[in-house]
């Protein structure tokens, strides 16, 4: 029998990291994650970040779908149009985007990542 991911019941380490170096725009944000589920090329959890800015790229065929808890983001692509997102606000990512991610207010986002690239079928 198949079990339920509850994230509020599960206890889930948290991994602190920061933008690397060669992809910061502002500030040097701690930005923390609990990933409560990650089989078979899909990663979903809770995702909290300090105020900053760095560039993104994402591979090719990896999709990032998020949806704002609390705070305010925006994510600028390549050709700098941007969009923000607030509390209740959700968005996909797809993969090979390429662009700038700011955290305007200190956010909390439930993500779900698929990677195409390993998902068995």
């Amino acid at each position: 029998m198949l079990n339920l991911t509850v994230f509020h019941q599960t206890e889930t380490p948290v991994a602190h990291d920061r933008p690397r170096p060669e992809r910061l725009v502002r500030g040097n944000p701690l930005r923390s994650t609990w990933t409560h589920y990650a089989v078979d090329g899909v990663d979903s959890g809770l995702w909290s970040c300090e105020i900053g800015a760095w560039n993104i790229a994402f591979d090719d065929g990896k999709d990032e779908f998020f949806h704002v808890i609390s705070g305010r983001i925006r994510i600028t692509n390549a050709d700098g149009l941007a969009a923000e997102f607030g509390p209740g606000q959700a968005c996909i990512i797809p993969g090979g985007f390429r662009g700038t991610f700011e955290v305007l207010e200190p956010v909390t986002k439930h993500y779900v990542i698929v990677d195409r690239g390993t998902i068995r079928r």
